[in-house]
């Protein structure tokens, strides 16, 4: 698929693969569900030619490892990126966090000290209520369709994906997605990642959000369907120090609906 994360760490949580692109200031990108760093692939391109980008699959997700048993929750999460900062000796990054990945980075900073030079929160978990009905039935019956037979279950993960995105997914994009879903290993790690996912995560940090010491821009697709403006919205409002910019003609996806306005929007933001 023309992206590739061929270095390893040994995380708690099962192998992680990365890579890093570019050189300069330090920048970290944080995917989202049921997303890898592979929704990076173009913004990363760019950035690198003025930063030093760091790329990451989480443990149960992308090319990272998959198995049975796994903890995946958002606070697994934080642990593995807690040690991936100290893997790669980095102490004061930029961090750019999309969906979960800002549930992970936000929590990183507020309970485990972490600091960051300046924080992108792009369509982010960050408040409550968040995750579509989908996401919630799942929750709810995730041995069920974890057992569904594989093309039922490749359908509807096809389906579910679409839904992220405001613009119609190109052949070989919604392909890659889903890939890393399918199959004897992949398939039950779809919904393991689902059924771990759990709104106490955000609850924890939520009310410390001004707390944040360092720059903050907050980015959302205007037409995000799974994580709507208000929650944008109630966001800014937690954050004092921060701005809010609407990402055009966008959904929940934004890293493939509207690439060129979300990598000005960092451009601007990273220097």
């Amino acid at each position: 698929m023309g992206w590739e994360v061929p270095e390893r760490y040994e995380s708690p949580h099962g192998t992680v693969r990365w890579a890093v692109l570019g050189d300069g200031d330090p920048v970290v990108l944080l995917h989202g569900t049921p997303f890898s760093s592979y929704v990076w692939r173009d913004v990363a391109a760019v950035l690198a030619a003025r930063h030093r980008v760091f790329v990451w699959d989480m443990p149960g997700y992308g090319r990272s490892e998959m198995r049975d048993d796994q903890v995946v929750s958002l606070a697994a999460q934080q642990e593995v990126f807690i040690g991936l900062l100290r893997h790669w000796g980095l102490s004061a990054p930029a961090v750019v966090a999309h969906d979960v990945g800002g549930a992970v980075a936000l929590r990183a900073a507020l309970l485990d000290g972490a600091r960051y030079a300046r924080l992108a929160l792009v369509d982010a978990v960050s408040v409550r209520p968040w995750g579509s009905e989908f996401f919630r039935l799942v929750q709810q019956q995730a041995p069920v369709f974890a057992a569904l037979p594989p093309t039922l279950h490749e359908a509807l993960i096809r389906r579910y994906i679409t839904t992220a995105a405001h613009r119609e997914l190109r052949a070989e994009v919604l392909d890659a997605l889903v890939e890393p879903w399918l199959g004897e290993v992949g398939q039950p790690a779809f919904y393991r990642q689902i059924a771990q996912a759990d709104e106490r995560f955000t609850r924890e940090v939520e009310d410390r959000y001004a707390d944040l010491d360092c720059p903050v821009r907050i980015a959302w697709g205007v037409r995000d369907e799974w994580l709507p403006q208000d929650r944008a919205r109630d966001l800014t409002r937690r954050i004092p120090h921060a701005d809010l910019t609407w990402i055009p003609e966008a959904g929940h996806l934004v890293q493939e609906d509207n690439p060129a306005a979300l990598t000005a929007f960092l451009m601007r933001f990273l220097g």
